[in-house]
């Protein structure tokens, strides 16, 4: 960054006087800081990755305390950065503010095939950082898993359970299965039915696949006991506690056991037996009973945690949960966003798959379409109800679709509106609207900015750092 721009981000810290997300502050008057290593890997792997400034003492109310010795803190720090792997590459600024030296070191973002990046002296599995909020917090082993499976090719879908064979199959349904692929593949048709059945992924060393059980037996769960899906409803907007015996947690609660295609079906019904109706009428006077929420939005979320969902042995304690709540619907699966896709651009391009031999089978069995069509359609058909965009979070090694009953209702227009009178950062807005960075940006920033109600101070970078959105 250039030095005007350093000191503008030294006063925003000492506005706002908080960290967050991309930005850590450090206290470096009496010689160099503590080890940054948590730092340096968090930063190093999210797509922004983040500043680290140097002269300010937050114990001190955020005062500017300086650096005593800029060049030594510089290669103090590059020292550290050439103990990651692999080696992190900052970018320093210096400016004089108060007449004191502060210094800033921006770590970049590494592509997502050299995640994670790790301090060396630790190994991967225990110097392996993500960044929450204002914190550096060491990766989970699945978190580290998720990076290596995804560099080598491993989809777990497809890997074999133990003491399992055809007799656990529907096998009228594996018949239908291999016709269809039969029909639309005649080079398959020479082959035996036993060869087909290791080509198509449905058995590997003698024994059955995950997506072979998931897919086509009507009890996987004699295996897999939490490979299925528990859905609650609550009376209100939060859970209840067990104290709380005038707030209960539940109201009711389920488990949906058997196959992909019987646990969708039921889980969907219940889910459209247990949310309100809205009541209208058509231009003869007869009544017209629609759901809060479109059915085919739930059954695309729905169908979704299921295809998509984490089948690693990480996962294996795991259950996709539905949560129906008053005001919202959440539906949350092991498995964040699979690869380097963000979660931004989903639904705009093709992302990778996690499960490709579970999602070509519901596909030929007609369950699903297999083409990254489900974003859209949700949120098409959330649109045509009325209702504000769905909401994407991807964190920690799960997935979470949330449906609101109610545009934009965590946040007043007019509020915003005049906030923003003064340039403001995606920081200032979080802040101020108590909302975390992606729903800020679906419940905010994309509809206010596609409404013409906000305007981008740099359009052409809507991703930059340096980002600030005003009042149109």
């Amino acid at each position: 960054m250039k030095e005007e721009e350093l000191v503008a981000l030294v006063n925003r810290i000492r506005v706002l006087k908080s960290e967050g997300q991309t930005l850590e502050i450090k206290e470096a008057s009496k010689g160099s800081p503590q080890k940054l290593f948590d730092t340096l890997s968090s930063f190093s792997n999210q797509d922004d990755g983040g500043t680290i400034v140097f002269g300010i003492s937050e114990s001190d109310d955020y005062k500017v305390s300086g650096v005593d010795n800029a060049e030594a803190l510089e290669k103090d720090i590059a020292e550290q950065c050439k103990q990651m792997e692999p080696a992190v590459r900052p970018l320093f600024t210096i400016a004089m503010i108060e007449n004191k030296t502060v210094v800033s070191a921006e770590i970049p973002g590494v592509p997502f095939s050299l995640r994670p990046v790790y301090y060396k002296g630790k190994g991967k599995l225990k110097g392996s950082y993500i960044r929450v909020g204002e914190a550096d917090e060491i990766m989970s082993p699945y978190e580290v898993y998720s990076y290596d499976a995804f560099h080598r090719g491993v989809h777990d879908d497809r890997r074999a359970v133990s003491d399992s064979d055809l007799s656990f199959l529907d096998k009228d349904l594996l018949d239908v299965y291999v016709s269809k692929v039969k029909n639309t593949r005649p080079n398959l048709s020479a082959l035996s039915y036993d060869d087909i059945l290791k080509l198509l992924g449905i058995v590997k060393d003698g024994q059955l696949t995950v997506a072979a059980l998931m897919a086509f037996s009507h009890y996987p769960q004699a295996f897999f006991p939490q490979f299925c899906i528990t859905a609650v409803v609550i009376s209100g907007e939060t859970k209840g506690s067990v104290e709380d015996v005038s707030n209960p947690r539940f109201l009711d609660s389920r488990r949906f056991t058997g196959n992909i295609s019987e646990m969708l079906d039921a889980a969907v019904g219940y889910v459209l037996d247990n949310i309100r109706k809205a009541i209208s009428f058509d231009e003869n006077g007869k009544r017209l009973d629609q759901p809060e929420y479109p059915p085919i939005a739930i059954r695309e979320a729905v169908l979704n945690a299921l295809q998509h969902r984490d089948y690693s042995v990480y996962s294996e304690g795991k259950t996709i949960r539905i949560e129906i709540y008053s005001n919202r619907i959440e539906i949350i699966n092991s498995g964040g966003v699979y690869g380097p896709l963000s979660i931004d651009r989903l639904g705009d391009i093709p992302p990778e798959t996690r499960n490709p031999t579970l999602s070509e089978i519901l596909e030929t069995l007609g369950i699903s379409e297999n083409r990254g069509s489900g974003i859209p359609t949700i949120r098409n058909a959330l649109k045509k109800a009325g209702l504000s965009e769905p909401i994407f979070l991807s964190e920690r090694g799960e997935f979470r679709v949330i449906f609101r009953n109610a545009v934009r209702e965590d946040c007043k227009t007019e509020d915003i509106l005049s906030f923003c009178k003064i340039p403001r950062s995606r920081e200032e807005l979080e802040k101020f609207t108590g909302l975390n960075r992606t729903t800020l940006y679906y419940s905010v920033i994309k509809p206010f900015v596609d409404d013409g109600l906000l305007k981008m101070t740099i359009p052409g970078k809507p991703k930059s750092k340096w980002q600030r959105f005003v009042t149109a």
